[in-house]
């Protein structure tokens, strides 16, 4: 109860106003284009961008630039690389995998060269969104709100791609095309999240949330949107618990996010367990 009476006192705050305004974006961005992560199975190509990202941010702060240009960067370039692969990108795990070790080795050659604190380091791989200043909410916005709009734009052709590529391409959906816009639109959506929980725990806003909605319902509107709910959800959550206990945000998120699912496929465990009788 005192917890909710002081809860308005947590916007008396700069730090955690900007980091209420980045997550929000970036808990709708993520949940949204999440679930056709989940849907077209490119959780893998998501991780590997959020490494090759890490090389980008770490060039970033050598530099003395924000992290955020350089993930958007090289995570961007490397987005189009594997878009153009097209189909051909499934299977080509070796050679993504072969990538993200090279990116992650300049990552820390770009570390070693950096003379400053090693707290940048540490938000680059673990999130810090109470770290994050005003002008990387506008960034934020100005990435997020162009990642939905495109997205808007493709939705209907994306969606028929991703349950049955072979058909959409019969019917002369540009399949080529659609996987190189879906695959920046990730690399922005991968750049904005690893803001809150970092390079590292990527996937407990990128891929969880879709996770669990898809298995609550099979309908694809209804499934993004409790997508974004979860995502939503677990970000201000964090948020809040993190103001009043001395831990890192990014643990409350990914905790609450693994927890949510574990639930849920306990749930259908459940359900389908007592479905099935026992033959007398």
């Amino acid at each position: 109860m005192l917890l909710l009476i002081d809860l308005p006192s947590i916007f008396n705050y700069d730090f955690m106003r900007n980091a209420f305004e980045a997550g929000t974006i970036v808990s709708i961005v993520a949940g949204v284009v999440g679930y056709f992560v989940v849907l077209r199975g490119l959780s893998f190509a998501g991780h590997a961008l959020a490494h090759i990202g890490f090389a980008g941010a770490t060039g970033a702060v050598v530099l003395g630039v924000s992290p955020l240009y350089g993930l958007i960067v090289f995570s961007t370039v490397a987005s189009i690389g594997m878009g153009s692969l097209g189909r051909r990108l499934y299977g080509r795990d070796v050679a993504i995998g072969i990538v993200l070790a090279w990116t992650l080795g300049l990552g820390v050659l770009f570390l070693s060269l950096y003379t400053g604190y090693a707290t940048e380091a540490y938000a680059i791989l673990f999130g810090e969104i109470l770290g994050i200043s005003k002008s990387d909410v506008l960034v934020t916005l100005l990435a997020g709100i162009p990642t939905l709009l495109a997205l808007a734009a493709i939705y209907r052709p994306l969606l028929f791609a991703s349950f049955d590529e072979e058909v959409a391409e019969g019917r002369g959906v540009p399949i080529r095309f659609l996987s190189v816009v879906f695959m920046v639109l990730l690399a922005l959506a991968v750049s904005e999240a690893t803001q809150v929980v970092g390079v590292l725990l990527i996937f407990s806003l990128l891929v969880t949330p879709p996770a669990i909605a898809q298995r609550l319902t099979a309908r694809p509107a209804r499934a993004i949107l409790l997508s974004v709910l979860f995502a939503l959800l677990f970000t201000w959550s964090g948020l809040v618990i993190a103001f009043y206990l001395p831990y890192p945000v990014s643990f409350f998120v990914t905790s609450f996010a693994f927890g949510t699912y574990i639930l849920v496929r306990l749930g259908d465990y459940l359900k389908h367990g007592m479905a099935v009788k026992p033959l007398d």
